[in-house]
């Protein structure tokens, strides 16, 4: 679609990006931008080679304030929130009463508060869930009045030390306040792509300002949704509502790595998050995993998309792709997806049924490009 519906919400960016030709579709209720004239895969190479902008202000902005904020969010995921130190951030996990993932989210404690980044599709039913749950022990404070960059690539560092000296001391996973033509910017070092990255959070009103400064910069260009689609699913990581979702567990999702040792059975604060009898027991083994996100590749050239059926080489159903498409950075099919857990091994052959045609898939290991976090 070329244009956008006028009751679409649209990002401080827009003018923007309607200036740089993109191409504008409707996506979590923003007009926001597919592709730019240079096209899917040319974004997303010149992102693995050196730096892309993209605007993800689309996105919820929230503070948790108040001397009980990190005991009272760690009630509603199945990470350490009390344990994190200073400018650092985490990946966690919003979870209903039975283990399914209300959402997947970043956040960082900045010492007068927890600031917390949340997928724009999920933002209000989010910031309902987390108001009604702990709104009682800390303040909810969304903050709309916040835009979102992301700056991705090996060369983001290079890039963004110009326009705010002071980021390359970064490391994967801490942030830091900063100031730029008076605007506080907080920025972390993290990113959706698999590469060494920046996010920016900064008042809507500096973010037009601030994304020509770094478009300015020679190793930077724009990048749109279906790029960075295409990235992070070459890093294996989930987008919410095709991979994760209120009917999966952190476990189904292999997602095991996000919860850390003090919340799991026998750590120090074990449990005590929605859900934590069934997500316990799938992590512990004393409940039987049915299903498990694998990565897969194909042995033939024809892409895999979402919801394509999953099967054995008897031609069983055994599961469905929830993501899937030509990879640019290594030409060839790849698609994450669930399956029963007996066809989860690396190295396992199965099928997807193509247009009535069985593509022969095998289980690798995740991420499908190496990841190249700086981790200092």
């Amino acid at each position: 679609m070329s244009d956008t519906a006028s009751s679409l919400l649209t990002t401080p960016l827009h003018a923007l990006h309607r200036e740089l030709g993109a191409r504008m579709v409707a996506f979590a209720g923003y007009a926001m931008p597919v592709q730019y004239p240079a096209g899917l895969i040319a974004e997303h190479l010149h992102t693995r080679r050196a730096a892309g902008l993209f605007d993800v202000s689309h996105m919820g902005q929230l503070r948790l304030v108040g001397p009980d904020a990190a005991a009272a969010f760690e009630t509603l995921m199945p990470v350490d929130v009390i344990g994190l130190g200073l400018h650092k951030q985490r990946y966690g996990l919003l979870l209903n009463d039975d283990g399914g993932i209300i959402d997947d989210l970043m956040f960082v404690n900045r010492g007068e508060d927890l600031l917390v980044i949340v997928n724009g599709a999920c933002k209000v039913g989010d910031i309902a869930h987390i108001q009604a749950r702990i709104g009682q022990r800390c303040q909810v404070i969304p903050m709309p009045e916040r835009a979102l960059l992301a700056l991705q690539g090996p060369q983001a560092v290079t890039a963004l030390q110009r326009v705010v000296p002071g980021v390359e001391q970064l490391v994967f996973m801490t942030g830091m306040a900063a100031t730029w033509n008076d605007a506080d910017l907080y920025i972390t070092r993290s990113g959706y792509t698999g590469e060494d990255g920046f996010e920016i959070s900064l008042p809507a009103d500096a973010a037009e300002a601030f994304a020509r400064a770094l478009l300015a910069q020679p190793e930077v260009q724009p990048i749109g949704l279906g790029a960075r689609n295409s990235l992070r699913l070459e890093a294996g990581l989930c987008l919410y509502g095709n991979d994760i979702d209120t009917h999966t567990t952190p476990v189904e999702a292999a997602l095991n790595w996000a919860i850390q040792k003090v919340r799991r059975t026998g750590g120090e604060r074990a449990g005590g998050f929605p859900g934590a009898a069934k997500v316990l027991a799938q992590l512990d083994g004393t409940a039987r995993l049915t299903r498990q996100r694998v990565g897969l590749i194909a042995q033939e050239r024809i892409p895999v998309r979402e919801h394509t059926e999953l099967q054995n080489t008897a031609g069983e159903r055994i599961g469905e792709v929830t993501s899937g498409l030509l990879s640019p950075s290594i030409n060839q099919p790849i698609a994450m997806g669930y399956v029963q857990s007996g066809y989860a091994a690396l190295g396992t052959q199965v099928q997807a049924l193509v247009r009535g045609k069985a593509v022969p898939m095998e289980v690798v290991a995740l991420p499908f490009v190496p990841n190249r976090y700086h981790r200092g």
